[in-house]
């Protein structure tokens, strides 16, 4: 038996604002399923995004998290930021490895590695 991971989702409160946000963040391809309650982002590959309307986000720390690779991360963090991202943290395991932590218009926490 195995599983294939089909999509990741989100709780949130206006899921059509932030599936549009994270569609222009990764180039994906908005799916309005039901607009105002649940919206999906189709990417070239990997799971979709799904984003599902909630009375109430779940409180404090993720448990789960998206993390992206880019070749030029400080441009990348920077185009992300300017777009309504927040930058929450910077973090490594020595220079071969070094992360950015920001958080989505939403709080939701996501991570981008790389150069």
């Amino acid at each position: 038996m195995s599983l294939d991971i089909e999509m990741i989702t989100f709780d949130c409160t206006d899921p059509d604002a932030l599936a549009t946000w994270w569609a222009s963040a990764v180039g994906g391809e908005l799916q309005a399923v039901a607009p105002g309650e649940f919206v999906m982002v189709a990417l070239d590959k990997g799971p979709r995004l799904g984003f599902q309307r909630v009375p109430d986000p779940t409180p404090g720390k993720n448990r789960v998290h998206l993390d992206f690779h880019a070749a030029d991360r400080e441009a990348e963090v920077a185009r992300l930021v300017a777009a309504g991202a927040t930058e929450t943290g910077r973090n490594s395991f020595g220079p071969e490895f070094e992360w950015v932590v920001l958080s989505d218009p939403e709080g939701n926490a996501f991570c981008v590695a790389g150069q």
